[in-house]
């Protein structure tokens, strides 16, 4: 569908098209990921901590963590305390200086990202009608867009 039949309204330039094409699709596929990550009860930025803390493969500190985010979130610390009640994420306060607080992956959260990887390939959260080549030039257009 196009986006000016989408939001039904004709778009005055190429450039105001092409931001709220961006942001069109940012929803777009936001809903299919919040609903996909409903189904293993997780929201997409703990999913994002999980697969940071996995990257990692060692304690890091949330403050990393934070910098490492996709989606920039003043309640991170929140998000880590549920992905703790889930037993899915560890912390540790640093002993050296208490303001400072670890965090690692579980055994039960590399579990849970082990299922997601298995069915993710199979759910329509990746653009399956884009060839590789496609996929890279929109990969690098999105990279030119922000500078």
């Amino acid at each position: 569908m196009k986006i000016e039949d989408a939001v039904n309204s004709k778009i005055p330039s190429a450039q105001i098209k092409a931001a709220i094409n961006v942001r069109y699709t940012a929803n777009y596929l936001s809903a299919l990921q919040n609903s996909f990550m409903a189904k293993y009860h997780i929201t997409m930025p703990q999913f994002n901590i999980l697969r940071i803390l996995r990257g990692a493969k060692e304690m890091i500190s949330v403050n990393t963590v934070k910098d490492r985010m996709i989606e920039k979130s003043p309640n991170t610390t929140r998000l880590m305390d549920k992905l703790i009640d889930k037993q899915l994420i560890s912390r540790e306060r640093c002993e050296d200086d208490r303001r400072v607080v670890y965090v690692q992956i579980a055994e039960k959260g590399l579990e849970l990202l082990k299922q997601i990887d298995e069915s993710i390939s199979d759910s329509n959260l990746m653009p399956h009608n884009l060839t590789d080549d496609e996929a890279n030039l929109l990969s690098d257009l999105l990279d030119k867009l922000r500078g």
